[in-house]
């Protein structure tokens, strides 16, 4: 018996743990060329992963938009730390066999038009325990991107941490992991952070019942006494890649 709950620990762990080794991470996405997605999909899978693993570089989640129309890819990496990212990554661009990779794989043109960086940190009193990687069967995640007014980040995280999260696993939401950015010119952090759903429809059925909680619109309003806190919310919901990590 003692045994078998050992083995389910390990197990629980394994999956609940993994991407606790990086404490810095970093969100690219890239616009790809019209018509070029599968030959993108095809060099991170067949070649692009393991270059990252080899250089130290975690891969977390590799992530295409539900809606098709965007245009692009999203994926999300993980370093042991701010000085590590560099050096790191240098190191992957200087391989020979990335270089080499990379230049047959455009031999009909660039696949990648632009590339968007984001770089964040883990809020530490949002996600304790780091990420939730436990898998409940086929979901798709939500990425949230909130810009709150000036000094207002303080607000947020006691907004998050002593209620937002556990009204959001209420309506039947699962918390994924809690970032804050680092923005160039010392500029505010923003609030970053994945939820996942069993599709998009519950997902923004589970938003809409959470938005009429009585619960909620008194956490609302009360601390929202002095002022709004949150100016503007970004949302776009994502399938996972096969081979991503988080699914």
């Amino acid at each position: 018996m003692k045994k078998y709950l050992l083995l389910t620990l390990t197990i629980l762990c394994s999956f609940f743990c993994q991407a606790q080794d990086s404490k810095y991470f970093e969100m690219r996405q890239y616009t790809f060329h019209e018509g070029k997605l599968p030959e993108l999909i095809s060099r991170f899978e067949n070649h692009t992963l393991k270059l990252f693993e080899k250089h130290g570089i975690e891969n977390i989640a590799y992530l295409l938009p539900v809606d098709e129309k965007n245009g692009f890819l999203t994926f999300i990496l993980g370093y042991p730390d701010k000085n590590s990212r560099d050096k790191n990554w240098n190191a992957f661009v200087n391989d020979p066999e990335w270089q080499k990779v990379y230049k047959e794989s455009e031999a009909n043109g660039p696949l990648v038009e632009k590339v968007d960086q984001t770089f964040m940190s883990i809020a530490p009193e949002l996600s304790p325990n780091g990420f939730n990687m436990i898998s409940n069967g086929q979901r798709v995640f939500e990425l949230r991107t909130y810009t709150m007014y000036p000094g207002r980040v303080e607000n947020i995280n006691a907004r998050f941490r002593d209620h937002t999260r556990t009204l959001f696993e209420k309506h039947g939401m699962t918390n994924i992991v809690y970032w804050y950015t680092e923005e160039k010119d010392g500029q505010q952090s923003k609030l970053v952070y994945l939820l996942a759903h069993q599709n998009e429809a519950a997902g923004k059925a589970s938003f809409s019942k959470f938005g009429q909680d009585p619960e909620w619109i008194s956490v609302r309003d009360t601390s929202e006494s002095d002022g709004k806190i949150v100016e503007k919310v970004e949302s776009v919901y994502f399938n996972p890649l096969p081979f991503s990590p988080l699914k």
